[in-house]
């Protein structure tokens, strides 16, 4: 039996990324932020996980902070091959509980200059799906995670004006699995053997820089960009089963740029209104490419993509109740990025979103948020390569997501 299995792992690495807002980006920085939506993000400036989308806000803070939150992210995305109407195959929950941490701290210099620390990730989690599933060369279990160190330094030029720079290190892995799938004979392999596997570890750093312009106390605007990040997975473990091959490969992936536009207005002393405008640069997915000087010409797989640009719009209001309490709302809407997979039945999503804080007294403060994320339900085809001949799966896919968020913030 003979497969263009590389092409087929190339389809599961960009898998391994697969999240819960459009495309494998991961949006859950904050609870407090998740309670909006994470809506005005580049400029509300409410606790230091502001450091995750905009440095320059760091100059509103005249006492230093620390923001820890928790987010558990479990989703039921179910999949149905409906390629043969009398034999429909359905693959239920494919993308299992994740929990998402993240951590900040942030402390004012001076009268100008403020400095601050960033843990969190920007894109990551993972899917599962059956071993003994029929299309199993093209689905199989991935898992992704991403850490991603920012530290951060800010300047207030003037009383409306602030500008922020930060530097991004960051750690990935990767595991994945592939299976035999209908190409396996009950006498010959089992559909539930591993077809191919690939691990790897990698580092890979970037940047990011913001700006923030406050109108007055109860009027600001935040811009926010983070650059792109190249993960060079370049000693990668390869195995597989057909040749019974284990040997290094190496495979890049380059993590899109993000900027984000945001306005907070606050109406009166109980109503605040913001907002965001997000664009991910996903058009840089051109293709995927891994190579060995032990696979054919050097190249393993190749792969193209396609990924255009995606943006993210969001609204939300906070409300302060009294002294001691603020809840909010929000409302996003997710544009799809790229061509719908069997790993990433990417889609437009819907957010919607509620969160409340608590204000224990002037250093302690807790929040939390809740997010239902419903995805456009929708169909797409997946064909596979194997002996010699094209296979054609059709798909049709949907997802619901539930976000939890606890945090807790300490001012010093």
């Amino acid at each position: 039996m003979k497969i263009r299995h590389y092409s087929t792992l190339s389809l599961a690495i960009v898998a391994s990324f697969q999240a819960h807002a459009a495309g494998f980006q991961v949006a859950e920085h904050s609870a407090s932020g998740l309670g909006r939506a994470f809506s005005g993000e580049a400029a509300v400036a409410q606790d230091a996980s502001v450091i995750s989308r905009n440095p320059a806000a760091m100059t509103r803070f005249d006492r230093a902070m620390f923001s820890g939150a928790i987010s558990i992210v479990d989703p039921e995305v179910d999949v149905t091959d409906i390629t043969d109407p009398d034999n429909i195959e359905r693959a239920n929950d494919v993308a299992p509980l994740q929990v998402v941490p993240a951590g900040y701290y942030l402390s004012p210099i001076n009268d100008k200059w403020a400095w601050g620390i960033g843990m969190f990730t920007t894109y990551g989690v993972a899917t599962d799906y059956p071993d003994d599933i029929s299309a199993g060369p093209l689905a199989g279990d991935t898992a992704l995670i991403s850490v991603n160190l920012n530290p951060s330094v800010a300047y207030r030029i003037n009383e409306q004006f602030s500008i922020g720079l930060g530097v991004n290190f960051v750690y990935a892995h990767a595991e994945l699995n592939r299976h035999y799938g209908f190409l396996g004979a009950p006498s010959d392999k089992p559909s539930s053997r591993n077809l191919v596997s690939m691990e790897g570890d990698t580092f890979g750093w970037g940047w990011n820089i913001g700006a923030l312009y406050e109108l007055n106390e109860n009027h600001r605007f935040g811009f926010g960009y983070r650059s792109q990040v190249d993960l060079d997975f370049d000693d990668g473990d390869f195995t597989s089963d057909l040749t019974n091959a284990e040997h290094k490969a190496g495979l890049k992936v380059d993590l899109p740029a993000i900027w984000e536009v945001s306005g907070f207005h606050q109406l009166n002393e109980m109503f605040a209104l913001h907002y965001s405008y997000q664009q991910t640069d996903w058009s840089v997915f051109k293709e995927l490419k891994a190579t060995s000087p032990l696979c054919p010409n050097g190249v393993c797989f190749y792969k193209e993509e396609k990924y255009d640009d995606a943006g993210r719009w969001s609204i939300g209001t906070t409300v302060t109740f009294n002294e001691n309490w603020i809840g909010r709302l929000g409302f996003a809407y997710d544009e799809q990025a790229g061509k719908a997979t069997l790993s990433i039945p990417d889609s437009d999503r819907y957010w919607y979103s509620i969160g409340a804080t608590y204000m224990l007294n002037e250093n302690w403060s807790f929040d939390a948020g809740f997010a239902l994320v419903v995805s456009k339900d929708g169909t797409f085809s997946e064909t596979l390569e194997a002996n010699e001949s094209e296979f054609t799966f059709d798909f049709e896919s949907e997802g619901t997501a539930y976000i939890t968020s606890l945090q807790m913030n300490y001012m010093f």
